[in-house]
């Protein structure tokens, strides 16, 4: 069956389809040579980071009021300030220490927390910042050397990992846009959700789930019909940077749910989401290149995978109790507000932040420690590892 645009999605221009045409025919051509059909985390990664022409790769604008989403640094730097103030207590903990963000977007994030920790005299060895997209790296080049001129030798880009670690991995909505296998619960028993063509278009495809991700189904006890996802290489994905701290905090920020919630009985049609110009549907299979595909994060199963490979999970909590915990209501009062409409902005970004008709609920912060005693303050509000 052929795909159709979801009514009410705004209309990609000329260049924007001509652009969505190549990363589609390229995805087909994917298809046809594995056979006629490959599973969902490939056509979504395909979609995402395909060089030159996944929707992170290319050099489509994605962040901000002229791109798809608003990510918590655009919003307010607050945020980044709160996340310097625990960065601040791990450096002065442990020797040497330094920053690795993890898909650093438009480098805001970078940029507040730097001017924040050297503010309080906190400054990391270095800031990494590993980036697989060149024009979001251009990008956070451009904007750290013209706001901190003053530290752009500390600031440093990687393509891979480091082999050895020590200080503080962050990494803000980077676990939602990894991509994930699909299922489907069905009278068939578990099937794996793939993409195969029809008519020269993009459709799903069903096929018998392989051993691996029917243990995994059968262990959530679902019952049918039900469809979700889950995210292998999240977990792959921490077991690679527990290999290489030797010492330090990750902090993982992003939108999800512990197991037990993520795959609710009314949670039965899966948490996967699609964002274009501010404008959110559930149909990956359309303007490919051209939007954003996400699905939640499975909380439970992030802390599984960091136990499994000798990380602590050291704190996990909802991103407005993080935030208070890391002092932002002092920072608020602390900035120089010199007019009304100045404070009503402000207030506005914090509402943003912390209220849970907003960021503040649904986004969750989880951290996974390895030989630190530093005391957490962004969980000291509210912890709820009893929950995972």
């Amino acid at each position: 069956m052929n795909q159709t645009i979801p009514a009410g999605l705004p209309t990609a221009d000329a260049t924007e389809q001509q652009f969505g045409d190549q990363v589609k025919d390229h995805i087909i051509n994917r298809i046809n040579r594995n056979g006629g059909s490959i599973s969902f985390a490939e056509f979504m990664h395909l979609a995402l980071y395909a060089p030159g022409l996944g929707y992170y790769t290319a050099g489509k604008n994605k962040f901000g009021e002229a791109g798809d989403f608003i990510t918590a640094p655009e919003i307010s730097s607050l945020f980044g300030y709160c996340l310097a103030q625990q960065c601040a207590d791990i450096i002065g903990d442990v020797d040497n220490a330094d920053i690795l963000e993890i898909g650093a977007g438009s480098g805001k994030l970078a940029c507040d927390m730097l001017a924040r920790l050297e503010q309080l005299g906190q400054l990391p060895a270095h800031y990494y910042i590993l980036e697989v997209s060149a024009d979001l790296r251009q990008r956070q080049q451009q904007l750290l050397g013209s706001t901190l001129p003053q530290l752009a030798d500390r600031v440093l880009w990687l393509d891979t990992l480091p082999t050895r670690f020590r200080g503080i991995i962050i990494a803000n909505e980077l676990l939602d846009a990894m991509p994930v296998e699909r299922f489907l619960l069905s009278g068939n028993g578990i099937e794996q959700l793939g993409v195969a063509t029809e008519n020269g278009e993009l459709c799903w495809q069903r096929q018998p789930a392989n051993d691996v991700l029917t243990g995994r189904v059968n262990r959530l006890g679902l019952s049918a019909p039900y469809i979700s996802e889950i995210n292998f290489n999240a977990e792959a994905w921490i077991a690679s940077l527990a290999d290489i701290i030797d010492q330090g905090l990750v902090l993982l920020i992003d939108y999800g749910f512990p197991e037990h919630e993520y795959y609710h009985a009314d949670r039965r049609e899966g948490t996967l989401m699609c964002h274009y110009k501010h404008h959110s549907h559930d149909n990956p299979l359309v303007l490919t290149g051209l939007q954003d595909i996400t699905a939640h994060v499975d909380f439970t199963a992030v802390a599984q995978a960091a136990v499994d490979n000798g990380l602590d999970v050291a704190g996990y909590t909802s991103q407005a109790a993080f935030l208070i915990g890391c002092g932002l209501e002092q920072l608020a009062a602390d900035l120089d507000l010199a007019d009304d409409r100045t404070r009503l902005s402000m207030a506005a970004q914090i509402s943003k932040l912390t209220q849970p008709s907003e960021m503040g609920e649904l986004f969750k912060v989880i951290g996974l420690g390895k030989h630190i005693n530093t005391l957490l303050r962004g969980f000291m509000v509210q912890d709820r590892r009893d929950r995972l």
